[in-house]
């Protein structure tokens, strides 16, 4: 049975007495059981067949997402699953009109409930199909902001709407921002990152710079520095159980990396297994090509192996609200903004699996960190001669606002 904390009870009570507003919850902070829960509510108690639709910036999220909620939910309630995108997945899906209409249509006349998973880019599907949406739940909502989504945002016709993320996105002007109250409703709740810290929720993250006694080499070949630092790097740190997400400067610089150095070669002589991902090139385990679903179940059965050491390779594509279980390290090879950093550096404060059992039966005290197998989420930056300062400064400033401040890390656009 899945346990709501005090925090996830203040947000689903918020969503319970509005029909509309915004969610604030820290990465790691279960924001996904809040609209699981409240779908579960909802269904339950409905006389007639409800439409539920959960939106996601990315197609691997939405897959994810549906995972957890057909995980928590298959068995409890009526419901069929429709997803909305171009990609793959085991349930029923399209992006055409009709057959989203049809299937609306047909779980009305049966009498059951539907939820529908879709993207941000994909929505505007949903809009034309003009089916009468009961909930609807932006998941990292701050993507809504964007020019090329926020027209089918603003023209969703949904009775209950909910805005949820870590990071808002506010505008100067009360335009496309999450500061304008017409569109995205009020804030309903938003938890700081110290309280989950000490409830033992989330864990803090740990700075380090990493000193680099040469300058990186911008251009074409800044593989080759990148190369030169990260073997260097993981020789330093090398310990059984790493596991390490890496956020490369572009799509192409992480090509060239792995395909035109040694570095692969390199990772499986130290026994680490390699995974990369780009929406360009692919989804790779090792130097097997394989779908986002594979991709998906191989890190999510890795990473909860203490004993695998692996690295992920990325470019923006894992940053925003995919679980990767047991990350110890994330490493920035790029510059980010606050979103792109916050969202990183969330993806390793989360808790290992053990120490959260042990929380949660009472053999370990929530915020007592020297009990903890994993105390703290590592986050590195390697600092070159001509490169790097600024983005640990700025990293360490966003780090304490969200950590020690306890403010939400919003980011400020035209």
């Amino acid at each position: 049975m899945l346990t709501l904390r005090p925090h996830q009870q203040r947000a689903l009570a918020a969503l319970e007495n509005n029909t509309h507003g915004q969610v604030i919850v820290p990465t790691g902070g279960g924001k996904t059981l809040v609209m699981i829960k409240d779908t579960e509510r909802r269904l339950l108690a409905a006389e007639t067949p409800q439409t539920i639709v959960v939106v996601a910036p990315r197609i691997l999220l939405a897959n994810q997402l549906c995972d957890e909620f057909w995980t928590a939910l298959n068995g409890t309630v009526n419901a069929e699953v429709f997803h909305v995108h171009s990609g793959e997945t085991s349930f029923a899906s399209s992006t055409k009109v009709q057959q989203i209409q049809c299937h609306h249509a047909v779980c009305k006349t049966a009498g059951v409930h539907e939820i529908i998973f879709t993207t941000y880019n994909s929505l505007r599907r949903i809009v034309e199909a003009e089916i009468n949406i009961d909930v609807i739940y932006y998941d990292e909502a701050h993507n809504a902001v964007q020019r090329h989504f926020f027209e089918s945002v603003l023209n969703v016709d949904a009775t209950n709407y909910y805005f949820f993320t870590a990071t808002p996105k506010h505008t100067r002007s009360t335009g496309r921002g999450m500061n304008n109250r017409v569109v995205y409703g009020p804030v309903l709740e938003s938890v700081p990152a110290p309280e989950l810290v000490n409830s033992g929720s989330i864990l803090s993250p740990e700075v380090i710079s990493y000193e680099v006694d040469f300058e990186r080499v911008k251009g074409q070949f800044s593989y080759e520095s990148d190369k030169d630092t990260l073997t260097n790097l993981i020789n330093d740190i090398d310990a059984d159980g790493n596991k390490i997400l890496v956020a490369a400067p572009s799509s192409k610089v992480m090509f060239n990396l792995l395909s035109k150095t040694g570095i692969l070669e390199f990772f499986h002589d130290k026994g680490y297994d390699v995974l990369h991902i780009t929406s360009k090139y692919g989804a790779y385990v090792n130097k097997t090509k394989v779908n986002r679903e594979q991709f998906f179940d191989t890190f999510n059965a890795w990473g909860k192996d203490p004993s695998r050491k692996f690295v992920i390779f990325h470019y923006s594509i894992l940053s925003e609200g995919i679980n990767v279980h047991g990350l110890t390290h994330c490493v920035f090879l790029r510059q980010l903004d606050v979103i792109q950093m916050a969202q990183t550096v969330g993806r390793v404060i989360r808790l290992n699996k053990d120490d959260a059992a042990d929380i949660a039966c009472g053999k370990i005290t929530p915020g007592k960190f020297e009990m903890y197998r994993k105390s703290t989420g590592k986050v590195i930056v390697p600092v070159f001669k001509n490169y790097g300062a600024p983005t640990i400064k700025r990293l360490q400033n966003l780090v304490d606002t969200i950590f020690v401040k306890g403010l939400p890390a919003v980011s400020v656009t035209v």
